[in-house]
Parts: structure tokens; sequence; C-alpha cells
């Protein structure tokens, strides 16, 4: 899988050696083989608005799928957490009804003690947001606690302008055109909808096939290097 860079990219400066430096991390990262002590994790959030209905949608017929109001009514927002293993083809979802410090450092903990309890260290790519970081663990647990979850992950962080190189990124798109595109009115009846596409994609395995090569970033994005 090769990132699509020419869509909502954001372009960085030419010679942008922070730019460069932090995405050739990140590629050198991703041609690791896989390793169950050092897995590779990707994780990323995001939000979907909780929506119902004002009026009850007229069941399929013969002749017209499901009609929709145009109508309907808000019912707040939900944060949507994702952990994707891309060699292992797993995911994790989790939501939530805020995106804090707090909330961050929980999602870690679960992360490395329900499934990843035997990796060493787990390698950890994800945004440069300014709740994820080593921080937001001492702020939700003790310092013993937080010093252990600290020391199990290597935290790898996407350059700015650079959130196409977060595979994390990718499933969440996948998340929400095949499972998120439609309207839900409770964070309990996400929860449920996610739990089955989950399920789906992790039992059918669906491993991410990255192809794009820090000798690819030399060619295709040559401007962005500096010049010696």
């Amino acid at each position: 899988m090769q990132p699509h860079l020419s869509k909502d990219w954001k372009i960085p400066p030419d010679g942008d050696a922070a730019f460069v430096a932090a995405m050739e991390d990140v590629l050198a990262v991703y041609q690791l083989p896989h390793d169950p002590r050092f897995p590779v994790v990707c994780m990323d959030e995001s939000n979907k608005q909780l929506v119902g209905e004002v009026r009850v949608p007229i069941a399929t017929a013969p002749g017209h799928g499901r009609i929709l109001d145009h109508e309907y009514v808000r019912h707040g927002i939900a944060t949507l957490f994702v952990e994707v293993e891309p060699l292992a083809g797993r995911r994790h979802v989790e939501v939530t009804e805020r995106r804090t410090r707090q909330d961050w450092a929980r999602f870690i903990k679960t992360m490395l003690v329900e499934h990843y309890p035997q990796a060493i260290k787990v390698r950890l790519v994800m945004d440069n947001l300014n709740t994820h970081d080593l921080a937001s663990l001492y702020e939700t647990f003790p310092p013993a606690e937080a010093r252990r979850l600290a020391e199990r992950i290597e935290i790898h962080y996407t350059p700015k302008h650079g959130s196409w190189l977060n595979i994390a990124e990718i499933e969440l798109s996948a998340l929400n055109g095949q499972c998120l595109r439609r309207r839900i009115p409770s964070a309990t009846e996400m929860r449920r909808h996610i739990a089955a596409w989950q399920a789906d994609r992790n039992t059918r395995g669906a491993p991410v096939n990255w192809r794009f090569t820090t000798e690819d970033a030399r060619i295709i994005l040559t401007r962005l290097y500096p010049k010696l």
C-alpha cells in the first residue's frame, strides 16, 4: 500500500530536514519484520457526530431503499481511538466521550496490558498531538505505574503535515467508509457497530501491505531533502 500524496496533503517547505528525519524514522519502522516481542502498532484518533432521527425511517420495500428524513437531531460527539498492528492484521477501536490526556493514557494502558501483555516494548507510531506524550501517563497514573507503562513503548512520531504516514489513519478511513457512514444516535450503538466490524476484520486477518519505502521517498519527495 502506498499513500496518496496528492489529495488533501499539506505540503511542507522545500528542504525541510525535520520532516525528512521524522518521515524516514517512520518508514524504517515499517520495514521491520514482524516480531511479537516488539510489535509495530499505529494509533490515531478521530471523532464522529452522534445523530438521531426526528422521524422513523421508512423501511426498504420493492422499488426503493430505506428512506431517511432530511431532518436529524444531534446527540453530541464521540471520540474514536484506534490501534492497528499492520503486519498482524489486528486492530482495536475504543469509543470515548472525550479526548483528554487521561483518555489517551487509559487507551495506551489497555493496549499494553490487555492486547500486548507479552511484548517487551511496543513500537508506537502516532501523530504529535499535545495529548500523545509520556506526560499524559504521569497525569493519569501513580508515578511507578506510569514509569512501567512508559518503559514499554517506543514512540515514533509522524512529522507535521505527514499524518498520511500513519497507517492508523488509513484504518480510520476504512472504519468510516465500511461502518460509520450512517446515522448513529448513541455511543452505545456506535460501540456495537464497531465491535461487529472489528471482529469481522480481525477474523479475516486484514494485514496492511505498506510499500512506500525510504528509497521511494528519496525519489518522489526529493525536493524536501536539504540540498547539500
